[in-house]
């Protein structure tokens, strides 16, 4: 798998795996990531054959720089077993668990799929109570939340401020952070909702998600330019890097630039800032 820690995120498109002409399509989609859903997007009837289907065009198509992630079905289903198998050994960057409750879901999978990344879906009140231990996971890469189910165990009712969310998105990012993994906020089910998903990505982004799960290629540029670093944010960075270098040769410990004192965490922040927008520009290559 490509190193996580550059490697963008911003945008993260369900593509259900029973769908031959959606996943034709997918190869010129402008995401940075997709999940080939295997779950929650496949009729019960359809999912031996999505996984057969899913199996032969991963195998022999090319979806350039974008992360393949497979989103299999539980091991407490019938087809768990199978869909872990069938892909233990495909040429993805990660395997996604649905409901993962507790880091010994995760302890099970590994055994059956020892050389896969491992992902979390982040979307039961117990995932939420012991996301800790689950990020710690030695297998674990990264973390989807799964707002709809979690909202739906809570009962929560639905607010554009995501305010009844707020402990559980806060837990595991908390988690995914402490333990360096990629973390991606829940979907915006209004897909037709412009201003609604750019104002819950700004959302998402300010509280330090990676980027947005998204369930339809409409959502795409909205999440990608809102988890992009700005042209602003590139020009301070850029000028942070510069007056904090200028100040060390003068044997100073800080700079100043636009009023603001600037040091080694600011020129950290700065950094990452530069290596994302080159990460970026890189994958539109």
């Amino acid at each position: 798998m490509a190193d996580d820690r550059l490697r963008p995120f911003r945008s993260v498109l369900y593509i259900p795996g029973s769908k031959e002409r959606a996943l034709e399509k997918a190869r010129d989609l402008p995401a940075d990531a997709i999940i080939f859903d295997l779950e929650d997007a496949v009729a019960a009837e359809e999912k031996p054959a999505a996984r057969a289907l899913l199996a032969r065009v991963l195998e022999s198509q090319d979806f350039g720089g974008r992360a393949r992630i497979v989103r299999v079905n539980g091991l407490d289903t019938e087809w768990g077993r199978d869909d872990i198998a069938a892909f233990a050994g495909a040429k993805i960057d990660a395997l996604l668990i649905p409901k993962v409750g507790s880091a010994a879901d995760l302890d099970k999978v590994a055994a059956l799929a020892p050389k896969q990344p491992l992902w979390a879906m982040m979307e039961t009140p117990l995932g939420m109570l012991n996301a800790a231990s689950i990020a710690a996971h030695p297998r674990l890469a990264g973390m989807v939340m799964g707002t709809n189910d979690l909202a739906k165990d809570l009962n929560t009712r639905f607010r554009p401020d995501r305010e009844p969310l707020l402990t559980g998105l806060g837990l595991c990012l908390l988690a995914a952070k402490a333990h360096g993994r990629i973390i991606i906020d829940g979907v915006y089910n209004a897909f037709k909702d412009e201003a609604g998903l750019k104002a819950e990505c700004e959302q998402g982004r300010d509280m330090g998600f990676d980027g947005k799960t998204l369930i339809h290629p409409a959502q795409l540029e909205i999440a990608n330019a809102a988890y992009a670093p700005s042209g602003a944010e590139i020009d301070l960075a850029t000028r942070q890097i510069a007056a904090f270098d200028e100040a060390q040769a003068a044997g100073q410990g800080v700079a100043v630039v636009d009023g603001r004192i600037v040091e080694n965490l600011h020129v950290a922040t700065a950094r990452q800032t530069i290596a994302r927008a080159e990460a970026i520009a890189a994958l539109a290559k």
